[in-house]
């Protein structure tokens, strides 16, 4: 098949591109044009609607969330909600059959209410990113005929995928940071909040897209997860086993860690109430109903295998 993704030179495209390359025909659409191996040409923004031949297009491009809140809401409504009206438009035009939009868990909630977070989940999204998806994710099945929530098309599939925090050789993010943390010695506090979190390795992640591309899936949005979730003291612990360090986690009092962090909302210090809450949520996204539409009981890659994978990254990397 000839795919186009969008974004294409970002970290997921880039690991797409290793993925899908040796079975099908790869063109980009991005703002930088570098050569890649596997990528047949990589088009501007200004050259979409020349584009002509796509079977399938991977709509990846966005603006990632901002975990310093320093972008203005207005950027991420121009690039996460108006890039994809663009390219979502540009798709129904064409002869193209499938669409893959790569939205947020973040689109749906904040915060999960109940064990799981579910595709079935009213979408309350709360600050720009998630807003911003949500926006993208509603244009989309407004252009569609929807009844009784499942899409009705009859030439074309449109897969809404939400994946939450996506991790792998390469990343930028949390991770990155909470490595950079451990790596130097420092104590963790936070020990005694046990919460659950799930991620998606980058490699599930291919594994789900590439199942969407060549399989018959229903149209329709899917939640994106590895199979397990892990606590932020199993991760600690996974980083410095794959390091060789021990791990030094305080199990602080809740209530005085508590008391701390609403010192640092006053003092504007980096442990605040907002990024206390954040550090130790649980956060737990349901993998069910793209599990059944792909026809498959478990992820090819356990959460574990994917992250000590990323963390063995992280040592060659300067942070």
């Amino acid at each position: 098949m000839n795919i186009l993704i969008t974004g294409i030179h970002g970290f997921v495209g880039s690991n797409l591109v290793l993925s899908l390359k040796e079975r099908h025909v790869l063109y980009g659409l991005d703002i930088v044009a570098p050569e890649k191996e596997g990528v047949m040409r990589t088009y501007s923004w200004e050259e979409l609607e020349g584009i002509e031949g796509i079977d399938a297009i991977v709509h990846l491009a966005g603006k990632a969330h901002d975990t310093k809140n320093e972008a203005l809401a207005e950027t991420y409504f121009t690039i996460n909600t108006g890039l994809t009206q663009k390219v979502f438009d540009f798709f129904m035009k064409s002869s193209a059959k499938k669409f893959i939009f790569f939205s947020s868990v973040k689109a749906a909630a904040d915060f999960v209410v109940g064990d799981k977070l579910t595709e079935e989940v009213i979408p309350t999204p709360k600050g720009p990113y998630g807003e911003s998806k949500i926006a993208a994710e509603n244009y989309i099945l407004e252009q569609l005929k929807v009844e009784n929530g499942e899409l009705k098309l009859q030439e074309k599939q449109v897969y809404i995928l939400r994946p939450c925090m996506i991790h792998g050789p390469g990343n930028k993010g949390n991770l990155n940071l909470l490595y950079s943390v451990v790596k130097k010695g420092l104590p963790w506090p936070l020990g005694d909040f046990e919460n659950r979190r799930s991620f998606t390795s980058v490699d599930n992640l291919c594994y789900v897209v590439n199942g969407l591309i060549e399989k018959e899936v229903p149209s329709g949005i899917y939640h994106m997860a590895d199979d397990e979730a892990l606590s932020t003291n199993e991760l600690i612990r996974e980083m410095c086993e794959v390091m060789g360090k021990k791990a030094h986690i305080w199990r602080m009092n809740k209530g005085l860690m508590k008391e701390c962090a609403g010192l640092g909302t006053l003092l504007r210090l980096p442990l605040n109430l907002e990024r206390l809450k954040k550090l130790t949520e649980n956060y737990v996204v349901s993998n069910e109903k793209i599990k059944r539409a792909l026809g498959i009981e478990r992820m090819p890659v356990t959460a574990v295998e994917g992250l000590r994978k990323t963390i063995r990254s992280f040592t060659n990397c300067k942070f």
